[in-house]
């Protein structure tokens, strides 16, 4: 069970933090020993910690740049690491981020190594981040383990911001065009529809085939939302369980030229910062290709990092042999690896190459953009003249008997 305490040391400094135990009398123990002197000690109940989780936000991308650039700032003027999560618990105020902190720092009171929290929490860190943490610990080299995930993690924030900024016109024009379209289809037709139907007049084929969609969508829109938006929960919840039905997904993707080509590249841009932390870490090559696979976040490039560590490193491949074998990289990529291997600078030429991708996926988004734009209007547009033609045609008709 969980406790949270305020206790005092003994220079008389007031400290708080959280504490596992089994009861109140081993909570009291455990501060004893850590030399404090309790203040208030009260049990924290995981279920209302939960309930209130809306409310106290996430840990974002933007947090963990921040934290890990204070942690190196602090770190490099020789500022302790205990007395430098005490700065940060102090200054920083969002509850999401503070937890965090006060968790390490009970972490580090409790003589637990530094990485163990952030282990803890892989959907807020990652398997790299923790990992890396630890390969810095255990070498004493944390200042510049940070100095790496500052730098890693803005560029991974500048890339996502500057995709997510290309993809904002698309995604609104989209989203306006189905709201117009629903009303016109749901709403407008129908009534029209009703006039000319009520009114004693036959339009031709066409148009009571469009009125005819109107009004069956009039009736039976809203069940036929309620279906669409169960089915895209269903989709997403597999897609993020399954990694059988997320590689049938991405696969459906790769069938596509222009969608093919930015998360491919996506993929080989994260593997390339990735790995080349990894490796400048100072970890070995098999564990960091393993590490990497996990945080691919793709599964074919998962599989493939998988097969160059055990059925081609751990057999006495090379590391450009492993990657030849492998159709998911390209052969630029694959030779370069050959060559950086023997020139003794993988981390360099990893970094290199993960900078390259970043200027190609922002390019090959834009190239997306200014495809998907004139073909979402050029199908609006279409929709909104079949509708026109129907309404049109039918008055025409009317006002040529008279």
């Amino acid at each position: 069970m969980k406790y949270r305490y305020i206790a005092s040391q003994q220079d008389g400094r007031v400290v708080e933090g959280d504490l596992e135990a089994r009861d109140m009398t081993e909570a009291l123990a455990t501060l004893g020993k850590n030399q404090l002197k309790p203040v208030s000690l009260k049990p924290l109940e995981e279920a209302a910690k939960r309930s209130f989780a809306l409310f106290r936000g996430k840990m974002t991308l933007t947090d963990l740049v921040f934290m890990s650039k204070y942690l190196s700032l602090m770190l490099k003027v020789g500022t302790g690491l205990l007395e430098a999560i005490n700065i940060l618990v102090a200054d920083i105020k969002k509850p999401a981020v503070r937890d965090i902190l006060l968790e390490i720092r009970t972490t580090l009171e409790q003589g637990q190594p530094f990485y163990t929290t952030f282990a803890k929490y892989p959907r807020v860190f990652g398997s790299v981040y923790a990992n890396l943490v630890k390969a810095g610990e255990a070498s004493g080299d944390l200042e510049h383990v940070f100095e790496d995930l500052t730098e890693d993690l803005t560029k991974q924030k500048d890339l996502k911001d500057r995709v997510r900024g290309a993809l904002i016109y698309p995604i609104l024009l989209l989203i306006g065009s189905v709201l117009i379209l629903s009303f016109l289809v749901g709403f407008a037709l129908p009534k029209i529809a009703d006039v000319f139907l009520q009114g004693g007049f036959e339009p031709p084929l066409f148009s009571r085939i469009v009125f005819s969609v109107g009004l069956f969508f009039s009736d039976y829109g809203i069940y036929f939302l309620g279906i669409f938006l169960v089915l895209v929960v269903m989709v997403w919840r597999l897609y993020i369980a399954s990694p059988f039905f997320k590689k049938f997904i991405l696969g459906i993707f790769a069938e596509i030229p222009l969608i093919r080509d930015v998360v491919q590249k996506i993929a080989l841009q994260r593997f390339a910062s990735t790995f080349s932390s990894l490796i400048r870490a100072g970890m070995p090559i098999t564990d960091a290709l393993e590490i990497t696979a996990t945080a691919a976040g793709n599964v074919e490039l998962s599989e493939s990092l998988m097969r160059i560590s055990r059925e081609g490193l751990m057999k006495g491949l090379t590391i450009g042999e492993a990657f030849k074998r492998e159709p998911f990289f390209p052969q630029t990529v694959a030779s370069l690896m050959s060559i950086s291997e023997k020139a003794g600078h993988l981390d360099e030429v990893l970094g290199t190459l993960s900078d390259f991708y970043a200027k190609e996926i922002d390019a090959s988004v834009k190239s997306l953009v200014s495809f998907l734009e004139p073909l979402l209007l050029v199908l609006i547009g279409a929709v909104i003249g079949v509708i026109a033609l129907a309404i049109i045609v039918p008055i025409y008709q009317l006002t040529t008997q008279f």
